[in-house]
């Protein structure tokens, strides 16, 4: 019978492999912090005589840990109201440390945190463990509560929303349409934080003549949109809560996006982008301008 010495040893041997799977998967070193201590308690007494894979056991349990963290983020994010400023604090879960914070995030890539955080709890786990970790999904389906092919189907999902349409383009253009579905992400939740993280501090965004005229300026809550919004604060503010009904797409071979009524493309958002940040969005109402345009539609996800 292994004595508590031995398993506080090899639990801390596991610790720094344990540290960042919970750090993938909660998007934030001190909340990855918290799962360990919360994992720990849940080992240290258990009976480990019968384990027979224990780093393996051990991943599980760190996992069940995250989910429990995930589906309480989740239902707290349901619990504020719309307007309450901490739910962009809940969105993207940083923790008390920003400097640990922020290299999590220039290690994961911000839109990449921001898309994850879009995930379901259960397709969050399944996609990080076995894409990020090779973890078997017949481990994935017993940490979800699944059988091992839907365990599969939940990291396919997930791989899907995550990586886009984007497969078999060059990697700057994989990279950028990451970052334009993290922004519409971060758009419809709400999530100002995650926003400005996205945006160059001088970010512009400007509407043609068109989208004022169909009525942009009540739905974006602006009358300077024709005119032209300048910095990252004030684009983070117009767009958050908006762009609902805007859907992935390449337009000219470059990521942006487009609002389709009667299946027919209304409006286009161009996205300039340098340095992995979006210095530019404009908005295209204009027929002529949009039939001039090679749009390709992203499927449904």
């Amino acid at each position: 019978m292994p004595d508590a010495e031995w398993l506080a040893e090899r639990f801390e041997a596991a610790r720094p492999r344990l540290q960042r799977i919970a750090q993938r998967i909660l998007g934030s070193a001190a909340e990855s912090d918290d799962a360990l201590q919360e994992s720990w308690l849940r080992i240290s007494p258990a009976d480990v005589a019968g384990v027979v894979n224990f780093e393996g056991w051990l991943t599980t349990v760190v996992a069940r840990v995250c989910l429990d963290a995930l589906k309480w983020r989740e239902s707290r994010r349901e619990e504020l109201t719309p307007d309450d400023p901490r739910r962009d604090a809940v969105a993207i879960a940083p923790g008390e440390r920003p400097e640990e914070e922020a290299i999590l995030a220039d290690s994961i890539g911000m839109a990449l945190l921001i898309l994850l955080d879009a995930l379901p709890p259960a397709d969050r786990i399944a996609f990080v463990l076995h894409d990020m970790f090779d973890v078997p999904f017949d481990d994935i389906a017993a940490i979800v509560g699944r059988t091992p092919e839907a365990a599969r189907q939940l990291a396919s999902r997930a791989r899907r929303r995550v990586r886009g349409a984007s497969a078999g383009r060059d990697a700057v253009t994989q990279r950028h349409d990451e970052l334009v579905r993290a922004f519409l992400a971060a758009s419809r939740a709400g999530n100002v934080a995650g926003l400005l993280a996205l945006l160059d501090p001088g970010a512009t965004l400007r509407a043609d003549a068109a989208v004022v005229a169909m009525g942009g300026a009540a739905y974006w809550q602006t009358d300077r949109l024709e005119a032209g919004i300048e910095g990252a604060g004030a684009v983070a503010e117009t767009f958050s809560r908006r762009a609902r009904a805007a859907q992935p797409a390449f337009i000219d071979g470059n990521p942006g996006a487009v609002w389709i009524q009667a299946d027919e493309v209304r409006v286009a958002f161009r996205f300039q982008i340098l340095d992995d940040r979006i210095t530019a969005i404009e908005l295209i109402a204009d027929r002529a301008a949009i039939a001039q345009s090679v749009i390709e539609r992203q499927p449904e996800r």
